[in-house]
């Protein structure tokens, strides 16, 4: 009995210290604050339950997951983690309650998009383009503006220097696979190109890699897929100290090879 006892001063213990040390990257969203009301007379939001264990750097959940977690437990995933069928079940059955982490976002931000593309991707970077525009970004076309035939390193390479010279703030080059271009554009330094097929592996590519071009294949994914991937991409940022510290060492790396 006395052991029990124990262990559950310990549980509780363990969940008022973690409910106190939150990252700063998760923003609770607090309502919006009616015109003339002073600050002083807007009750603060409800504190959001403590979390038991913290998996919010997968992008997939499975059993071993949530296995240990006790019926009440309170799990905290990234906003667009999925379930495996088996870890819904246990979820389910123990009564776990699921807090979805809200990133720090950066779809609000408005940034200045260096684009291009080669023949193959200039349909749908004119797509981007009303896209990005849309969104309230500024754009700045580097080509090509045909589907006459090119190559699609001269353009990678254009919207790579911009980004390097930051003359703008990120790029997106589509050409047929996406493959090329990442390839090339990741020839620059201070460039890191990720080829992303998926909005999940554009949330990665921005959160844990610090991407700063995304290049996109047109012939792999359709101009809704690319849409998706875009607004995941754009709204996701660099946050977490262990990430930036990984992405420092790949900087070191490159720093190696600079003559």
């Amino acid at each position: 009995m006395a052991d029990d006892a124990t262990r559950d001063r310990v549980r509780a213990l363990v969940r008022d210290v973690l409910s106190k040390a939150a990252p700063a990257e998760f923003e609770a969203s607090t309502p919006a604050r009616p015109a003339n009301t002073p600050a002083s007379s807007i009750p603060p939001p409800p504190a959001g339950p403590p979390v038991t264990r913290d998996e919010s750097a997968k992008l997939v959940i499975t059993e071993d997951d949530v296995r240990g977690l006790e019926r009440g437990s309170v799990l905290r995933i990234a906003e667009a983690a999925r379930l495996t069928p088996l870890a819904a079940d246990i979820i389910n059955e123990r009564g776990i309650e699921i807090v979805r982490r809200v990133p720090r976002s950066g779809l609000k931000q408005k940034r200045t998009v260096a684009v291009g593309a080669d023949h193959g991707g200039y349909p749908m970077k004119e797509e981007l383009k009303s896209f990005l525009a849309e969104l309230g970004h500024r754009v700045h076309d580097f080509g090509t503006n045909s589907e006459s035939a090119v190559d699609y390193p001269d353009f990678a390479h254009a919207v790579a220097r911009a980004v390097a010279d930051h003359t703008v703030d990120v790029g997106i080059v589509i050409d047929g696979a996406g493959v090329g271009s990442a390839m090339t554009a990741n020839k620059v330094p201070g460039v890191r190109a990720a080829a992303c097929y998926s909005p999940e592996v554009a949330r990665n590519s921005r959160e844990h890699n610090g991407a700063n071009v995304l290049t996109l294949g047109s012939k792999t994914i359709s101009n809704d897929q690319m849409r998706e991937i875009v607004r995941a991409w754009l709204s996701t940022e660099l946050t977490e100290d262990r990430h930036r510290k990984r992405v420092g060492k790949i900087e070191a790396i490159e720093r190696q090879y600079q003559r």
